[in-house]
């Protein structure tokens, strides 16, 4: 049975919206793209690397996917690991409107995203890792399915967005395994489920 690992993006105020341009989501009139830009130092580049030497496939919800399908096909070097893992791969997009997909290895998983995922997770093997996709991140951690964060926290902070972790998220406790801070600031923080929180008091 596979894990599932989310890679994302956040702002110190917990925004993952269009860290990579202009562009990428402009929903809510959203003007900020590209915040994550000037901290991609060469540190970033190594852990990044080291996320993409790890997966066995690939899930993404619809947005991030035609954004990575609009560019990572077109990438043919074959020493860059993000690009040869990405064509390489098997992937699989959640999303109901994705009609006819012309990313090689891609697959669209149409039902219900929970039932979905918990049958991908049993019939694979290693490590799924799902990169962006923050609406389905929070479908998927709803529902426990997301073994491991990976929460890149850029010193930013951008005052509107949507937000990973928004109000109304379901309680969930996790454990820290990992942390590493580049040279540009960003705070790298690596999490593993835990389950539900536990409370006490102080008095």
């Amino acid at each position: 049975m596979a894990k599932l690992s989310l890679t994302q993006f956040i702002s110190l105020d917990g925004v993952y919206q269009a860290p990579g341009g202009p562009e990428e989501d402009t929903r809510g009139g959203f003007e900020q793209g590209g915040w994550s830009v000037p901290y991609g130092d060469e540190d970033f580049g190594r852990f990044i690397n080291e996320v993409f030497e790890r997966p066995t496939a690939f899930l993404l919800g619809r947005r991030t996917y035609e954004i990575f399908a609009g560019y990572w096909p077109l990438q043919k070097d074959p020493a860059d690991p993000v690009a040869t893992k990405l064509n390489a791969l098997p992937k699989y997009v959640a999303s109901t409107t994705l009609d006819s997909p012309d990313w090689s290895g891609t697959t669209v998983l149409r039902g219900d995203v929970a039932k979905e995922v918990t049958d991908l997770k049993e019939r694979t093997d290693g490590e799924i890792q799902l990169h962006g996709s923050g609406h389905l991140a929070q479908s998927l951690m709803a529902h426990d399915l997301i073994d491991t964060l990976h929460l890149l926290v850029f010193p930013v902070v951008l005052g509107k967005g949507l937000r990973l972790f928004p109000e109304g998220a379901t309680p969930t406790a996790f454990r820290h395994v990992d942390a590493r801070t580049t040279g540009s600031g960003i705070a790298i923080h690596t999490y593993e489920l835990a389950g539900r929180p536990e409370y006490g008091s102080y008095v």
